[in-house]
């Protein structure tokens, strides 16, 4: 079977190897001149939403890929620079870069009536592969909010910005950051520092609990609990380490949470609740309407302001699949093990989803299961089946996250890369079965 890989990110590459591990024949695109995707700053395809700043949440003890360890002097939290770096040293060791097709994008993918695809490129090619691989990552097609009337200034989505000089310069300004999560914290307690903004608000529709990167001096995601221990009681017991070590959200200026620790997607940073005690962030809610150069805010307050930028997350989007390939609804797709709809057993999708403590790793997970599809050691389970699981897993996963676009991917790393095993070892039966 010969199998189209879309994208060498992370997601990409790990699957790429893979499937070279198994003698698997495989052509793997990459629309950029590099590798990386979203971790390759400056990235000439723009879908990287590095800033010069970032460090990556997750430790560096986390997010090692299992055959390739992380150099040992590296810092607990990486800068973006080290990742990168990291990522090619992979590509080169495992010789993989000689595989990849560079400056090549995959316009279309067209299903063929032999139930196989054609896959048109941006060079005019069209070339039959028995299976596709989507691996383009999900942090690239920004969600930009509406809101009545308009604004003078600059606006911006956190996917462009760069550093407080680029592509607005910042300093001095007022500006106002939209959102709580990862990027937002991040982004306002860089632009809050007294040099920088004028005044800095950071606006959103509800709050959530802020999570320190360090508990008791480690790496707070280096020792997880048991992936055995049950999700309710995982998230009891974070949640009091949480409420131990922070305390309330209001005690450092922010508004409470309406929902528990854990029942969100963890916004997690060392500094953004030291910049809102200092009094360097100015909590807003959400944007009632835009004025010009001002903003007026849902509890009525108005502000004068000088630049937004708009933290507000990413859309599930495959421009080079028809609309009944990937049928995202509310920005969800449902797939089998986050990876396969019943209906298309030969469409892929690897690293399409929100893992914690980390998306690094989490292909290479994935990738031994369509391995072993692939190499016919794994059947998939028939096609109801795979719906009932697909309903049973979102409900493990996700199910007590509060409903939102911003959860409909949320997975355990943990549980499911213990799941994942299970599933191989029951599709193999599967297999054996069918001899």
């Amino acid at each position: 079977m010969t199998t189209c890989i879309i994208g060498a990110g992370c997601s990409g590459f790990t699957t790429a190897k893979r499937l070279q591990d198994r003698g698997l024949p495989f052509d793997i695109y990459e629309m950029s001149d590099r590798v990386g995707g979203n971790w390759a700053y400056g990235n000439p395809n723009g879908m990287s939403a590095c800033y010069q700043s970032l460090h990556i949440d997750t430790s560096k003890w986390r997010l090692a890929f299992e055959d390739y360890p992380v150099p040992a002097g590296w810092p607990d939290f990486p800068h973006h620079s080290l990742i990168d770096r990291y990522f090619n040293d992979y590509v080169d060791h495992f010789g993989l870069r000689e595989r990849i097709r560079f400056n090549t994008a995959v316009e279309h993918c067209a299903r063929r009536a032999d139930g196989a695809w054609d896959v048109r490129l941006s060079t005019g090619e069209v070339k039959r592969y028995d299976t596709v691989v989507v691996a383009n990552g999900h942090h690239w097609s920004p969600n930009w909010p509406s809101y009545p009337g308009h604004f003078d200034g600059p606006q911006i989505h956190s996917h462009q910005y760069r550093t407080p000089f680029e592509p607005v310069d910042m300093v001095g300004k007022r500006v106002v950051v939209v959102g709580l999560g990862n990027s937002a914290v991040d982004i306002a307690s860089e632009l809050a520092q007294r040099p920088i903004a004028a005044k800095l608000f950071v606006a959103a529709r509800r709050g959530v609990w802020v999570l320190p990167k360090y508990f008791g001096g480690q790496p707070s995601d280096k020792t997880p609990l048991p992936s055995w221990m049950p999700g309710w009681m995982k998230r009891r017991l974070a949640a009091w380490a949480v409420r131990r070590s922070v305390g309330s959200m209001s005690s450092y200026g922010l508004p409470e949470p309406d929902h528990k620790p854990l029942e969100a997607h963890p916004t997690v940073s060392g500094e953004f609740l030291t910049r809102a005690g200092c009094g360097d962030i100015r909590m807003k809610p959400n944007i009632a309407e835009l004025m010009g150069d001002k903003v007026r805010f849902d509890d009525g307050s108005v502000e004068m302001v000088d630049a937004i930028v708009y933290a507000t997350g990413y859309r599930l989007d495959f421009p080079f699949l028809d609309h009944a390939d990937a049928p995202v609804e509310n920005n969800a797709l449902p797939l089998f093990k986050r990876m396969v709809q019943p209906e298309r057993p030969n469409l892929w999708f690897m690293g399409l989803a929100q893992p914690l403590p980390t998306l690094v790793n989490f292909a290479e997970q994935q990738s031994k299961l369509l391995a072993a599809w692939l190499a016919g050691d794994y059947a998939l389970p028939p096609p109801d089946e795979m719906r009932r699981t697909i309903a049973e897993d979102e409900a493990m996963h996700a199910g007590h996250y509060y409903r939102s676009q911003r959860h409909t991917i949320q997975v355990d790393f943990d549980v499911y890369v213990a799941d994942l095993k299970k599933e191989i070892a029951r599709g193999a039966k599967r297999v054996r079965r069918a001899a």
